[in-house]
């Protein structure tokens, strides 16, 4: 649909009828499109952003040859796709984009795309919400000219294989931090590959990631150390979408942010209320390891051997409400938090 603007006459030069498409809302290949494809395979995965962008349809014969032309697409270098699938998931429209993808068969093309959105994908209820969720809040954020970074969208596409495989290894008896890194390494390894960029982005989604069984623990030194983390708002972020999705708890997403923006007097009380629950559940465990009860017993000890709190606060003394008049010591700038630079959504 190419036109061109002559600023000296200020004229639109419109040598193929681009003026007219846009008015129907039609986006047409300009020359054959099969030989176009053939020249750049890429431009099938253009056409399907700029008509997910746009809000256009792909004209008839710029359509017809997409199917045949798409094994094309397996000789386009992974670095290369990787950045394509980045625009499309982070220029404002992703969801749209991965109805365009679907439309068309076209979801094997991008790995992490198809093991959420392919035909072959299992994922539950709650695991798909979590994923349409996290590109509903990138969509919202491009939109309000907001930053986001492609680590943080990588890591929800990817966390419920992270997931799947650290309770794997759990089950099988494996510690449970060791266990997560190495299935945050098989992952990472196994979808991401070797391309460009790809420390940064290892070290974003492994922060991301590691940072969500630290959530738990909400005793001792614990809170004040890991709000202090510059990529804190990054990891609740991502805690909260999770829970808004129903795979984490509400009131565990909710204590942080109270945690995180309360004052000092609102903290001491917060952590007062998870000291008192940890208090009543902790002799109730030990009564359980010694045959005195058949309730389940819970994780009430830390990786390090302190006493954690996986639970629930729901007996707290503050009274629950949100406050936005301050960030978290780690979040950065407001406008740049969803998992841009050192600080995420």
């Amino acid at each position: 649909n190419a036109m061109y603007y002559d600023p000296l006459t200020q004229t639109v030069v419109d040598y193929h009828g681009g003026l007219a498409d846009a008015r129907k809302r039609v986006l047409r290949m300009i020359g054959d499109p099969a030989a176009r494809y053939r020249e750049d395979p890429v431009r099938i995965v253009r056409a399907l952003r700029f008509a997910a962008k746009l809000g256009f349809e792909i004209e008839p014969k710029t359509r017809a040859p997409i199917a045949a032309s798409a094994a094309l697409l397996d000789n386009v270098p992974p670095s290369r796709l990787f950045d394509e699938m980045i625009k499309l998931m982070q220029t404002g429209h992703a969801l749209k984009s991965v109805a365009e993808l679907r439309k068309h068969g076209l979801t094997h093309v991008f790995p992490m795309i198809d093991v959420v959105f392919g035909p072959k994908a299992v994922l539950g209820e709650s695991q798909l919400r979590f994923i349409e969720l996290a590109l509903q809040d990138t969509d919202l954020r491009v939109a309000e000219d907001r930053a986001v970074a492609p680590s943080f969208l990588l890591a929800c596409l990817l966390w419920d294989e992270v997931l799947h495989r650290w309770q794997q290894a759990r089950s099988a008896g494996g510690h449970p931090f060791p266990s997560l890194q190495d299935a945050i390494d098989t992952v990472f390894n196994a979808r991401i590959g070797d391309i460009s960029g790809r420390g940064k982005l290892a070290t974003d989604m492994r922060e991301i990631w590691m940072m969500q069984p630290r959530f738990e623990r909400r005793v001792g030194s614990a809170p004040l150390a890991l709000i202090d983390q510059p990529r804190y708002r990054a990891g609740y972020d991502f805690l909260r979408l999770r829970a808004d999705a129903g795979e984490a708890d509400v009131e565990l997403a909710d204590w942080w942010e109270d945690f995180a923006l309360g004052d000092d007097d609102e903290r001491e009380a917060l952590l007062a209320a998870a000291r008192e629950r940890v208090a009543k559940r902790v002799p109730r465990a030990a009564a359980t390891a010694r045959g005195e009860s058949s309730a389940a017993p819970r994780d009430d000890v830390g990786d390090d051997g302190a006493p954690s709190e996986d639970g629930a606060v729901s007996d707290s003394p503050v009274k629950r409400r949100r406050r936005r008049r301050r960030k978290p010591q780690g979040a950065g700038p407001a406008s740049d938090n969803q998992g841009g630079g050192d600080a995420a959504p």
